[in-house]
Parts: C-alpha cells; structure tokens; sequence
C-alpha cells in the first residue's frame, strides 16, 4: 500500500486551514458533485451513510440561509461560493437495503431503534462523513470553513421542511482568502491528548 507524500499531508491537514474570507471565485456543480462521490466512501457503522447535503449556492438561496446565521457568520458565509448545510438523515434505516444488501434484516432492525439512540446514532455517523466532506473539499483544491452558530431549527424549516433530514453545521466552501487568515492557533500534543494502554 501506498502512503500519502508529504505535499498531500501539507494540503490536507498540515497546511490546511479554516477559511473566514473568501476569493470571488465560483465554484461548479460537477466539483461539488465530485466532492459527495469522494466523501461517501470511507467508512461508516454498518455503512449507513446518515449524510445529507444542501449546497446553497444561489443569491436568493443564500438570502434565506441569512436570517438564521449568528451575527458573526453572516458576512462570511454570504461571500462564500458555497455554503452546505451538513445534515443526517434520522430515518437511514430505510436505506439499509441499498446500503447493506448482505444484511437484508438490518434496516428493519434498525428502524426499531429507540428515537433517541437512532438520532444519536444519525448525528455520530453523519459528523464523522461531514469530515470527510471537509478532506474531500481540500483534496480537490478547494478551502473549508466549517462553523456552527446558526439556529439549527430554523434551517431546518426553511431548508429542510418535509424531510427527515436535520441539519448538524455548515461547511463554508470556496476558493479562501488567505490574506484574511488569521494566525494557526495551538493544537494539543500527543502527550495531552493521547494514551496508549
């Protein structure tokens, strides 16, 4: 097996930064449909693939997104190219037939999941491929801001209303300004974060 080079690690994780400003560049569909065919392969538990995409893109798109931002997101995410709404599907289990086609009980048995421990288990594993969003984005050439601080309801209306998708975070993407980065800040190190048993 191969390893990755060094200038892959640099773009993916070791050069690789948040993104707050952005560079008046669009970005086309068949890249953010590139990304999802990337991102959807690694793994997940029983390959359940929770992850739903909304890429907000249009003008009008965004104005909606708006209302629902943090003050401190709004100037940000309203010149970014993209803004995806991050979300996971509560009812995954439908899809198990497809996913899982050598466990053809799998889907029934976990549609019968209590709501709570079905929910947390959406959440778990769309978190875990909205970071593969984020790997995927920078394996293409493109920059990531990922945040938090919007009001997950009322995304979940304006955007997701008659579904059983709930939004997680939204995932700036575009082509970052890195004249508008700020400095790398601290990482924990291994000794801090870290044991082995």
């Amino acid at each position: 097996m191969t390893t990755a080079t060094d200038d892959d690690l640099k773009l993916l994780f070791l050069e690789a930064r948040t993104h707050n400003g952005w560079l008046d560049r669009a970005v086309d569909d068949d890249t953010l449909r590139r990304l999802y065919e990337l991102a959807r392969m690694p793994p997940t538990a029983a390959n359940t693939n929770p992850l739903r995409l909304v890429f907000v893109k249009s003008p009008a798109a965004k104005e909606r997104l708006r209302p629902a931002l943090a003050a401190g997101n709004v100037d940000k995410t309203m010149a970014a190219p993209v803004t995806a709404i991050v979300a996971f599907d509560v009812a995954f289990a439908e899809k198990m037939g497809e996913l899982f086609p050598a466990r053809p009980e799998m889907g029934a048995n976990m549609a019968k999941m209590p709501e709570a421990a079905r929910d947390r288990f959406a959440l778990m594993n769309g978190s875990l491929q909205g970071a593969y969003v984020i790997m995927a984005a920078r394996a293409l050439g493109l920059d990531a801001g990922p945040m938090g601080g919007f009001d997950n309801a009322r995304v979940d209306a304006e955007f997701l209303a008659g579904t059983t998708w709930r939004s997680n975070f939204l995932l700036n993407l575009g082509y970052g300004d890195a004249a508008k980065l700020y400095p790398r800040n601290p990482r924990l190190s291994f000794e801090t974060a870290c044991r082995i048993d």
